[in-house]
């Protein structure tokens, strides 16, 4: 999760700066939730491996990939010409979260929402978070459940050796 998190952050940059393409307030809220979910893979690799805080990742994971859905779902509405298409100027965060003055580099909103870059094949970023999303949603349901199987696995594979 810190490899994709990091990853689509620095493609983020990467389309922001090597290409023009300037974030809304929507991009750079589900900009925030990647960085949730980055963070959330640093926090795993250095707190101890047990049952306890893996399920605990799983769930602040499961929350950050519906942020991050929820976020490119609302932007690819809005430029599909759907839903309110309410977007600001400004991040819209209180006050004692102000990433935007703190790091304005990275989460300075810089354009208003009308659509997102292409990436490849007609599918646009917003098309492609979604999907990402999704996918992450799946994995992390896949991997919750076998956590939680995962004593009856044990117990069931050990009466068969003996």
């Amino acid at each position: 999760m810190l490899t994709l998190g990091a990853g689509m952050f620095a493609a983020a940059l990467y389309w922001q700066y090597a290409l023009g393409e300037d974030p809304c307030q929507v991009c750079i809220q589900a900009r925030l939730w990647v960085v949730g979910i980055a963070l959330i893979g640093a926090l795993m690799l250095v707190l101890p491996d047990n049952r306890y805080t893996r399920f605990g990742g799983l769930i602040l994971l499961f929350t950050s990939s519906v942020g991050l859905g929820e976020r490119s779902y609302y932007l690819y509405e809005i430029e599909n010409f759907r839903g309110d298409g309410s977007c600001q100027f400004t991040l819209g965060m209180p006050y004692w979260f102000a990433v935007d003055r703190w790091f304005p580099g990275l989460f300075e909103v810089r354009a208003i929402c009308s659509y997102t870059p292409e990436l490849f094949l007609n599918i646009s970023m917003a098309e492609a978070l979604i999907f990402i999303a999704a996918s992450l949603c799946l994995l992390i349901c896949i991997s919750a459940l076998r956590l939680l199987f995962e004593d009856d696995l044990v117990r069931t594979a050990s009466t068969y050796d003996d």
